[in-house]
């Protein structure tokens, strides 16, 4: 089967490039990848690119000949809009379309046409979603074409030196690994951890990743002389490993309209118990207190009160991390995720 999949620009930071690139050693059909949008990380310069997009896109469906292309908008207008255009293309020239719904921001999902997703979704053999509450949004809104459930992943090659023998119990590393935006919850990370560190000293915050709040977020802590608050920048490779190595639980206090955060499932394969809260597919899984704990709250003091479980009981971090490790081994490997969503595309495509 050959599948012809619209990313983004590899170079580019962002979840779908993230997801993509850890698919790419574990496809077992011939797949080929096809940059669209943006080149740079400049805001706007991807409708720039759009009719060279679309004349790349008809070559491709000339000399590639797919049996199936899978298109990788969020919900949002203008992502949508311009993979729209590919789906009609497409379907135009006979070439059956999967749509993945990566993102899914429910202030556009209130105003956003919900006949005009209807029309175009319907259109497609198959669409993918990361969350039980984006599929029911688009059942409401009238889209008949099969949905299926599939997740984001982790590399498989990323644990593959990791021992989840090592995983004791013991440590005073909180890891905080994210895009530095506010409503990535990164303030609310910090106030938990201030709340802590009264009655924890030796307790450390970790914080991974670059952002738009950076300048605030150092500001802050200087202004609350918090101590032992390490800021790593965005990590990669084995530097990226040896972060989720060094930690004892992993804080995702997000608010941001999620589909599956991969640091989320990567956490967990490191044994690391997780402290977040009830967006995207999170809780379509999520186990609390035997995964670690998640809550709808923005409450520094209630993630505080969660955290303190896990720092006095060190039978229960164990427990919870040796948990966390085999579920997410059993469940979110890169090798087993690619293997799905060919299963999907040939069972939808074929017809």
């Amino acid at each position: 089967m050959r599948i012809l999949i619209n990313t983004p620009a590899l170079h580019l930071l962002g979840g779908v490039v993230n997801h993509y690139l850890g698919l790419k050693p574990f496809w077992t059909e011939t797949v080929r990848y096809n940059t669209v949008g943006k080149r740079t990380t400049k805001s706007g310069n991807g409708v720039y690119w759009l009719a060279w997009d679309i004349c790349k896109f008809f070559w491709q469906l000339c000399t590639f000949r797919p049996n199936a292309i899978l298109l990788n908008p969020s919900l949002g207008r203008k992502a949508l809009a311009r993979d729209f255009i590919f789906l009609r293309i497409a379907r135009i020239f006979g070439f059956k379309v999967g749509v993945f719904i990566h993102g899914f921001d429910w202030q556009v999902a209130k105003s956003i046409n919900h006949q005009w997703i209807e029309r175009e979704l319907n259109q497609a053999s198959v669409v993918f979603v990361l969350a039980k509450s984006f599929a029911e949004e688009l059942r409401s809104w009238g889209v008949k074409t099969p949905i299926v459930l599939t997740t984001t992943k982790v590399d498989d090659r990323m644990i593959e030196k990791f021992d989840i023998a090592t995983r004791t119990g013991q440590g005073n590393n909180l890891l905080f690994l994210s895009r530095i935006e506010k409503t990535k919850g990164i303030y609310e990370a910090i106030e938990t951890y201030a709340i802590l560190k009264k009655q924890y000293p030796e307790l450390k915050l970790t914080i991974t990743g670059d952002g738009s709040e950076l300048p605030k977020v150092r500001a802050l802590i200087a202004k609350k002389a918090l101590p032992d608050i390490i800021i790593t920048g965005a990590l990669s490779g084995d530097a990226l490993i040896q972060s989720y190595k060094s930690a004892l639980l992993l804080l995702l206090l997000t608010s941001y309209g999620e589909g599956m955060p991969t640091v989320v499932l990567e956490g967990m394969a490191f044994g690391l118990p997780i402290i977040t809260r009830n967006v995207g597919g999170i809780p379509d899984f999520f186990e609390n207190d035997k995964m670690g704990f998640i809550s709808d709250s923005l409450d520094p003091q209630v993630y505080a009160n969660a955290i303190s479980r896990y720092l006095d009981d060190q039978k229960l971090t164990a427990n919870t991390a040796h948990y966390n490790h085999e579920y997410a081994k059993t469940h979110f490997m890169a090798s087993h995720i690619a293997i799905s969503i060919e299963s999907a595309l040939k069972q939808y495509c074929s017809k």
